[in-house]
C-alpha cells in the first residue's frame, strides 16, 4: 500500500515538474537596465516575446496626404466634428478610419447606404464620439501621449472592437456580518495575470476615484492614514495589470529599493500617473455615456459599456506600435479643423 502511494507520489511529483519545464521560459535574456548598476533596476525581454510584440504593433503605411477643397461641412451633411477640415483631408481620414475599424464591412459599417447623413445606425454615432475621445487625448493628454498621440487604429488594430477593453467584474454575493465582504479575490482572470488578487481593479481605480496606495504614512491607521491591506491588494491588482499591459517589470517605474520614493523613481512613474487621470476621464466622459447607445449585445454581462485601460493601447508594448507617430500624419485627430466639444456631452441616441 505504502509502495503504490509512493508511485503516485513519484507520477505526480513527476507531472507537476514536467508542467513547470515545459511552461517556464528559458535563456538567452535580453536585458535593459532602468538605474543605476548593482541597484537591480533592470527590464528582461526573451526574443521570442519581443517577436511577438512586433508582430502585433506595426503601424499600417498612411495614404498621401490631402489638403484640397472646400470645408467639408459644404461637402456632406451632418459634419458635427470635422466640418472646418478641407474636404480632401475629411475624406482621407474617413477612408483610413474604415480600414482601421471595419476593412470587412466597409463604409457601411457606419452609414446607411445612399444616405451617409443618417445617425440612424448606432456605429456611427459611437464612432463620432470615439473622434471626439481620440481628438482630446492628442490635445489634452499631452503630458501621457507626447507628441506621438494615438488614432482609432492605436486602439482598433483592424478590428470593429479592440480586443483589449473591460467590463465590470460580476462577483458572487458580499460576505455578511463578521464575513469579510467580497473583493472578487481568488477568481484568476488574465487582467490580473491568473493571481489571486481582486480580478477587477479597474471599477474603483480606472472608473471610481479611488487611491492608489499600499503603504501608511504613520505606525497606525488614524487621520488621513485610513489604509487597509484590502486597498494594499486592489493596488497590486493594477499594477499587475500596468506590467501586463506594457509588457514590463516594477523596475520599469520604480526604485527597487524605495518602491513609493517619487524623487528614486524612472520618468515613466510620471507618465503613468497621468495615465490614470487620462484613463478615468475617457470611461467616466467618453465611454459610460455611450451605454444606451450601444445595443444589448455589446455590453457586459451587467449591462455596462466597454471601457479602456492600458492594455486597450499598449497591448503588450511600453509604447503603443513602438512609438509610430500615427496621429501627426493626421492633423485633423490632433485638434486642427475640429469643432471643440465638451468632455460631458452625452451623445445622441439613433
Amino acid at each position: 500500500m505504502k509502495a503504490a502511494l509512493s508511485g503516485v507520489a513519484l507520477l505526480g511529483a513527476f507531472a507537476i515538474t514536467l508542467v513547470a519545464v515545459l511552461t517556464f521560459s528559458h535563456p538567452p535574456v535580453d536585458i535593459v537596465a532602468t538605474g543605476n548598476p548593482g541597484t537591480g533596476m533592470q527590464l528582461n525581454y526573451l526574443p521570442a516575446q519581443v517577436a511577438s510584440a512586433l508582430a502585433i504593433n506595426k503601424a499600417p503605411p498612411a495614404l498621401p496626404p490631402i489638403d484640397a477643397g472646400p470645408p467639408a461641412s459644404s461637402v456632406y451633411k451632418n459634419v458635427q466634428v470635422l466640418g472646418n477640415v478641407s474636404s480632401g483631408a475629411f475624406t482621407r481620414l474617413m477612408v483610413s478610419m474604415t480600414s482601421w475599424v471595419a476593412p470587412q464591412q466597409g463604409c457601411n459599417y457606419c452609414h446607411v447606404a445612399g444616405n451617409f447623413a443618417s445617425d440612424d445606425k448606432y456605429t456611427k454615432v459611437v464612432a463620432r464620439r470615439m473622434l471626439q475621445m481620440t481628438i482630446a487625448v492628442n490635445t489634452q493628454y499631452t503630458d501621457h501621449v507626447g507628441s506621438v498621440g494615438v488614432t482609432c487604429y492605436t486602439c482598433h488594430r483592424g478590428a470593429n472592437n479592440p480586443s483589449q477593453i473591460w467590463f465590470t467584474g460580476v462577483t458572487p454575493g458580499s460576505g455578511a456580518g463578521l464575513a469579510e465582504a467580497d473583493m472578487g479575490k481568488n477568481l484568476p482572470t488574465a487582467a490580473i495575470n491568473s493571481s489571486s488578487l481582486p480580478s477587477d481593479p479597474f471599477t474603483p481605480f480606472l472608473l471610481g476615484d479611488a487611491q492608489i496606495r499600499d503603504e501608511g504614512t504613520t505606525a497606525l491607521p488614524t487621520g488621513t492614514n485610513a489604509q487597509s491591506i484590502k486597498q494594499t491588494d486592489w493596488t497590486y491588482a493594477l499594477m499587475m495589470h500596468y506590467s501586463q499591459a506594457l509588457g514590463v517589470n516594477c523596475a520599469f517605474c520604480h526604485n527597487s529599493r524605495a518602491f513609493s520614493d517619487w524623487t528614486q523613481s524612472t520618468p515613466q512613474r510620471v507618465t503613468a500617473f497621468y495615465a490614470e487621470a487620462m484613463l478615468r476621464d475617457l470611461n467616466a466622459n467618453y465611454m459610460v455615456p455611450l451605454t444606451s447607445t450601444f445595443p444589448a449585445a455589446e455590453r457586459g454581462p451587467s449591462g455596462d459599456v466597454a471601457k479602456i485601460n492600458c492594455a486597450t493601447c499598449h497591448q503588450g508594448v511600453y509604447k503603443p506600435l513602438f512609438g509610430a507617430a500615427m496621429a501627426a500624419q493626421f492633423p485633423p485627430l490632433e485638434g486642427t479643423g475640429a469643432t471643440p466639444a465638451a468632455a460631458s456631452m452625452t451623445p445622441a441616441k439613433p
